[in-house]
């Protein structure tokens, strides 16, 4: 098998051909509002219909808008409650069982819609 591979070229490594792109959010943001008010010039001078001109939403602007506004303190609050009410209700079910074997688990599954649709019924 060694005899055929030497009359056989032998394969050259693969050559990676990257070219750079550079992205320049200011000028992005000008040429999209260059083009934005080229639209609306057309638009008001009767060259345009108006359903042809369709105001794309700038994605990057409207995710630093969110991230913003949003308050990540408020929303890991309660994250942290209800995983630890969870984990509280695991523990307990845990130790229930181990005392009192596998009543207690028909019991918590039983206990447990009961309560929660006494809990919610009013509302």
């Amino acid at each position: 098998m060694k005899f055929l591979s030497v009359f056989t070229k032998a394969p050259k490594h693969q050559r990676f051909n990257y070219t750079p792109r550079f992205y320049d959010p200011q000028k992005e943001e000008m040429l999209e509002r260059e083009n934005r008010i080229r639209l609306e010039m057309e638009k008001q001078r009767g060259e345009m219909k108006p359903e042809e001109s369709i105001h794309r939403t700038r994605i990057a602007g409207s995710f630093r808008a969110a991230r913003k506004r949003s308050n990540p303190e408020k929303a890991t609050g309660n994250a942290v409650m209800i995983r630890l009410a969870v984990l509280l209700f695991i523990t307990v079910l845990l130790i229930a069982y181990i005392e009192f074997g596998p009543t207690a688990l028909y019991a918590m599954i039983l206990l447990v819609p009961f309560y929660l649709y006494l809990k919610f019924k009013g509302k």
